[in-house]
């Protein structure tokens, strides 16, 4: 049976006792294994996976267990929470070296990473309330654990959703791995270890995480913030007004300042379609404006959460939704976007029941089938065509040629209106024939759309028009008799 490992637990007063490990809870963490102890029930042994840092890791640690935050855990109905996993005593091993430490344990099965928050489909396949108000619970508890760190100097640096757990049922935050963060000792800065890309504020890009601090929380706070404001959106994210324009990474947007929820329109990107930011209410705007823009005073933890309470107290909840809330008159935010959702929605299912086309064609016309189909209704299309233009050609033919006989019963009434005046009739008749003629033609009536075809009828008309003309007037037949 393999013998159980036992270590030496130092406290910040000096006392110490022995520690027996129990079963292992976490192995797969970047600097240490997690252990359940047998002998202190509510604690958990983070040991180290090597003692090279021995020394380094026992200073860091000294210094943590001597300025501790104030805010460790909250009572809720009697139960305790525990919201930061801050050392309790360090552990040495036989040899003398620093091991690891003892922390409280925070249970993770009833929390979940503050990622799970940020999108409905996940909060919808954990369980989590749909409740907008808890969101912005969560976002003022990540403040307030945030301003009690660095009140004591320390700084998180790699702050981002999935290092940051929040408790299921009530939404309190639970900060583990604490001793990744930069750390202040006794006229000491020990460094934070991590930092994570799309957190990383832009004047740090070139600096290591040894000289980062307190800029980089706050602008890594207002990223997260932002977010569980804003159904996830990252406020460095947004559709590029120009299509040909290189395709840059979160990150990249941040270096260069490319923040498109402010005051003023971003030159690279127009916000997210599906952002409310614009239902944020002004005093909110202008703390995230000063987060991200370049030249401004960034707010710090304590302003967020001064301004995060004062928002929790003045939610107006929405009549349509009760799960949703929002800030001002302009109405809920929540509301519009569900909305523009199903309408994007109803307009994609309407395109999958457009069909299909090619240049124009159907593309299940295509088939071999379907294109002997539409050649047979063609043919029987242009040979009903045919006929009815053959009929009608047979009875305009006829009109024009009978058309001096048609005009006899009023041969009386035309001699008094004088030969000028006919032939006024007779122009303004052929201009309303080619008019016809022309619109025939633009209607696809293709005889029409035969030039020679077209005005061979025109000039059949006018001849037949003349020949009546001279039979109606009794005119002299000889052009010569005519002439004089």
């Amino acid at each position: 049976m393999e013998e159980k490992q036992t270590f030496n637990a130092v406290y910040a007063d000096g006392s110490y006792d022995k520690i027996t490990l129990g079963k292992i809870i976490n192995k797969g963490g970047a600097s240490g294994k997690i252990y359940l102890i047998e002998n202190k029930p509510g604690y958990v042994a983070k040991i180290f996976h090597d003692t090279k840092k021995s020394s380094t890791n026992r200073q860091k640690l000294q210094a943590m267990l001597l300025n501790k935050p104030d805010f460790l855990s909250t009572k809720v109905n009697d139960q305790d929470f525990i919201q930061i996993a801050w050392p309790e005593a360090l552990l040495d091993d036989e040899r003398g070296f620093c091991a690891g430490y003892i922390m409280p344990l925070i249970d993770m099965n009833k929390a979940v990473s503050l990622d799970h928050l940020m999108q409905k489909a996940v909060r919808h396949r954990l369980g989590l309330s749909e409740n907008y108000a808890y969101r912005v619970f969560a976002a003022y508890n990540v403040a307030l654990m945030i301003n009690a760190l660095h009140k004591c100097g320390h700084y998180v640096v790699d702050l981002k959703p999935s290092n940051i757990y929040v408790y299921k049922e009530n939404m309190l935050v639970a900060i583990v791995d604490c001793d990744g963060f930069s750390i202040s000792g006794n006229n000491t800065k020990y460094p934070a270890e991590f930092v994570s890309e799309e957190y990383i504020y832009p004047e740090g890009m070139n600096l290591s995480c040894a000289e980062m601090g307190e800029q980089q929380d706050l602008f890594a706070l207002a990223v997260v913030i932002f977010r569980l404001l804003n159904n996830g959106i990252h406020p460095f994210s947004g559709t590029p007004k120009n299509p040909n324009a290189p395709m840059l990474t979160i990150q990249e947007r941040i270096t260069k300042y490319h923040y498109a929820y402010g005051l003023w329109p971003d030159e690279y990107q127009y916000p997210h379609p599906y952002s409310i930011h614009q239902y944020f209410n002004k005093e909110t705007l202008e703390l995230f404006e000063r987060a991200f823009c370049k030249d401004c005073q960034r707010p710090t933890a304590f302003e967020w959460q001064e301004h995060l309470w004062k928002i929790m107290h003045s939610l107006k909840k929405c009549h349509n939704n009760p799960d949703h809330a929002y800030f001002t008159s302009k109405g809920c935010g929540l509301c519009m976007i569900e909305n523009k959702f199903r309408h994007n929605i109803d307009e994609l299912k309407k395109q999958k029941q457009e069909p299909e086309t090619l240049r124009g064609i159907e593309i299940k016309q295509m088939k071999t089938e379907e294109v002997q189909k539409q050649k047979e209704i063609m043919r029987q299309q242009n040979s009903k065509m045919r006929l009815v233009f053959g009929g009608i050609l047979i009875v305009y033919l006829a009109f024009f040629t009978l058309s001096y006989k048609m005009l006899q019963p009023l041969r009386n009434i035309l001699s008094q209106t004088g030969l000028g005046f006919q032939f006024l009739i007779l122009i303004f008749l052929l201009f309303g024939l080619n008019r016809l003629f022309k619109y025939g033609a633009q209607k696809n009536i293709k005889p029409l759309q035969n030039k020679i075809i077209s005005n061979a009828l025109q000039t059949y008309a006018l001849i037949w028009l003349i020949i009546a003309l001279i039979l109606t007037n009794d005119l002299p037949l000889n052009l010569f008799e005519l002439a004089h």
